[in-house]
């Protein structure tokens, strides 16, 4: 009589254990698949901003972060708009500079992101709203209408950028930014050059 209470209580014990073991086991294999889940997610403009706030105080550093940022952004677009002129537009002219701009401002966001690691410095993954709302209102145009605004779009964009590129080019406190940028002049410079030949012809169909 004696042996079977202690052999009940032996597997109660064994089972209450197996529980809270399961249970733990399940617990730590949630938690995991949580902080995966998060590493995955897309970093937006604003996410992007306020992890670097917090790592930055002094003005030059701010400033370097802030320009990182911004041609994330531009990178962003650039590959966007070029893989929506591929698939809209049947002209070639327009296809042609749509895949070269996604090709080349997809390399440049790689070297970008290498850079951008190498600073500690947070940078967008996901394309910003301005950009999202461009990319559908181009999406609804006609095909002539949306070769005219892509391939115009093309040409301020990268006036800007250019204007963007050589002001961090001379400006930045750091070397390693300047060197980047400095390197990526003369591939704007010469997507600006494509880009106004398709304009014009673009113009006058």
């Amino acid at each position: 009589m004696e042996f079977t209470k202690i052999k009940k209580a032996t597997l109660q014990v064994i089972f209450v254990s197996t529980v809270i073991f399961g249970a733990t086991s399940c617990e730590h294999k949630e938690n995991d698949h949580d902080t995966s889940d998060a590493s995955d997610k897309p970093v937006t403009t604003d996410v992007a901003k306020d992890q670097n706030d917090g790592k930055f105080s002094k003005n030059d550093d701010e400033k370097n972060a802030a320009f990182l940022v911004k041609a994330a952004e531009i990178n962003l677009e650039e590959i966007s708009l070029g893989k929506l002129a591929q698939k809209k537009s049947t002209n070639k002219d327009v296809k042609d500079l749509g895949k070269m701009m996604e090709t080349a401002h997809t390399k440049a966001l790689a070297d970008l992101q290498k850079l951008a690691a190498k600073k500690s410095i947070s940078i967008p993954t996901e394309l910003p709203q301005d950009a999202k709302n461009l990319y559908q209102k181009l999406d609804g145009k006609s095909e002539t209408d949306f070769n005219k605004e892509y391939a115009d779009k093309m040409v301020s964009g990268h006036k800007d950028a250019i204007a963007l590129f050589e002001k961090q080019s001379t400006e930045s406190s750091d070397e390693d930014i300047r060197t980047w940028t400095t390197t990526m002049l003369p591939e704007l410079r010469m997507h600006l050059d494509h880009a106004i030949v398709v304009q014009e012809k673009c113009s006058k169909m």
